[in-house]
């Protein structure tokens, strides 16, 4: 009877760490799946209790690692064998930017925030978002990116030529919110904001979700709603 206790508490909380890894989102998991986040935690847990705690029996925890040996183990038979259940375990790849584009629910469901995903283009080498196609934030916390046709990879050396350096680029518009500072940082004024906004067919800084401001004082805007979510 006390076995079974044992087994059925190591099942109760094997389900409620694995609802909340789901609520933390794909950035807390890195390059491990969701389970064998989980699992290395709470068998490393475990395993320091059954280390320090000498006074209380041995195979109370030995039990209940095992379980979650099993656990681990029958989820990873269960992932392979049927495709269906990789979506709810491990979860999907969620589109962030496509075709120039920015998704905001998309972003909202990945638990990802602006300046993440701009971190997470620079660690990939786009320091301009205008040469992303598509970026594809994976389940495993990583960011896919898809350059544009004409950014193919190139050494400028092979062509004998001297392009001009660039600079990183200026967040100027943070889901609708102007950052003055960095305005005035560029030399620039919220005159010259309004103009710009105009001129690419918005009525106020309200409407964008991210504006960066790069070399020449070129401003690419991201608006709110895009109409597309996965």
């Amino acid at each position: 009877m006390e076995v079974l206790q044992v087994v059925l508490a190591s099942l109760f909380s094997a389900v409620i760490l694995f609802l909340i890894a789901k609520v933390i989102g794909h950035k807390q998991v890195a390059q491990l799946e969701f389970f064998d986040y989980i699992t290395g935690i709470t068998i490393g847990s475990i395993a320091a209790e059954l280390a320090t705690t000498l006074d209380k029996p041995w195979w109370k925890p030995t039990i209940s690692m095992l379980v979650f040996g099993l656990i681990t183990v029958a989820l990873s038979i269960i992932t392979r064998r049927f495709a269906r259940s990789r979506k709810f375990i491990n979860g999907t790849p969620t589109i962030i930017m496509d075709d120039g584009k920015l998704y905001r629910e998309n972003m909202k469901k990945a638990k990802l925030e602006l300046s993440e995903f701009l971190l997470l283009c620079r660690q990939e080498g786009y320091f301009n978002l205008n040469d992303i196609q598509a970026a594809v934030f994976e389940y495993n916390g990583k960011l896919s990116i898809l350059p544009i046709s004409t950014k193919r990879p190139l050494n400028p050396e092979d062509m004998e030529l001297n392009p001009k350096p660039e600079h990183i680029g200026t967040e100027i518009i943070m889901d609708g919110r102007v950052m003055e500072d960095n305005l005035k940082r560029k030399g620039l004024n919220d005159d010259w904001l309004q103009k710009e906004l105009k001129k690419q067919g918005y009525k106020s800084a309200k409407e964008i979700f991210l504006g960066i401001c790069y070399d020449e004082n070129q401003l690419t805007l991201f608006p709110k709603k895009n109409g597309r979510s996965t």
